[in-house]
């Protein structure tokens, strides 16, 4: 089973947003696999930016257990940046799901736009 977790964010670059998520799943023993980054040109002359990461379960030993999720960050030229991260709970246990919408919320929640 996929559990998803969505956020948008206002005033936050879209490459920063990238960092601390990275660096927050691997904090949780998640490996970042595969990362691409487009930039788009819109009309208006303004750009929009697009990150995707693909996630892998670090097993023992260092040697990865198998894709567990992935992330996708969607920046606007309007300040609003959001994220979508998809994440195998058989591979990525509920108590590690918890403790990193902690630290998002903790390190990011001021950013959070509130629906």
């Amino acid at each position: 089973m996929t559990i998803q977790i969505k956020k948008t964010y206002r005033d936050i670059n879209p490459e920063m947003l990238y960092d601390e998520v990275r660096s927050l799943v691997q904090k949780q023993g998640i490996a970042v696999e595969d990362a691409k980054s487009q930039t788009y040109g819109l009309a208006s002359g303004a750009t929009q930016s697009r990150v995707s990461l693909t996630l892998r379960a670090e097993g023992k030993g260092g040697k990865g257990e198998g894709d567990c999720g992935s992330i996708h960050i969607l920046g606007s030229p309007e300040d609003e940046t959001k994220m979508l991260l998809d994440l195998d709970e058989n591979l990525f246990p509920e108590e590690r799901i918890a403790a990193f919408q902690a630290d998002l919320d903790f390190i990011l929640g001021s950013y959070e736009v509130k629906w």
